[in-house]
């Protein structure tokens, strides 16, 4: 039997469409080099099999290397949701709800969501006013004291 262009290109897109059930991001990759050994192939028609396969190998390898080692990294997420107490910590936000005494509680918000909220009730041994810049010292359950930066 004979493979055809086509068929790579038919195996490729069957494994891309797979990725859409088992949702692993990688076994695109290897959907990806198959459609390139389908090019190949189209390119020049008289490769032998051994050589078709070596060049889907290689291909679904430098793809899949590329995205684990160059694009996958530029694509992390910034935000803290589920890490430990010391990710928050250091943390800079600005208040948006003043504490008018040292006992009261205030409102802080960040950029980016801090374990997982953008706002939090804060207390601080200072008065801090909304527009006041923090900078979070500790955490208490769900209250954060924060610091005036």
């Amino acid at each position: 039997m004979t493979i055809l262009w086509w068929h790579w290109l038919s195996f490729g897109l069957i494994l891309i469409g797979v990725e859409l059930f088992i949702p692993s991001f990688t076994i695109i990759w290897f959907g990806l080099g198959a459609c390139f050994a389908s090019l190949a192939l189209l390119a020049f028609p008289h490769m032998s099999l051994s050589v078709q396969l070596f060049i889907w190998t290689v291909a679904s390898s430098v793809f899949t290397f590329l995205w684990f080692r160059l694009l996958r990294p530029r694509m992390v997420d910034k935000t803290t949701a589920g890490m430990s107490r010391e990710a928050i910590l250091g943390e800079t936000g600005m208040v948006i709800k003043s504490n008018t005494s040292p006992i009261e509680k205030g409102k802080i918000r960040f950029t980016l969501p801090v374990l997982g909220a953008d706002e939090w009730d804060f207390t601080s041994s200072e008065i801090l006013m909304p527009g006041d810049n923090a900078r979070v010292s500790g955490i208490e359950g769900h209250v954060l004291t924060v610091k005036k930066q």
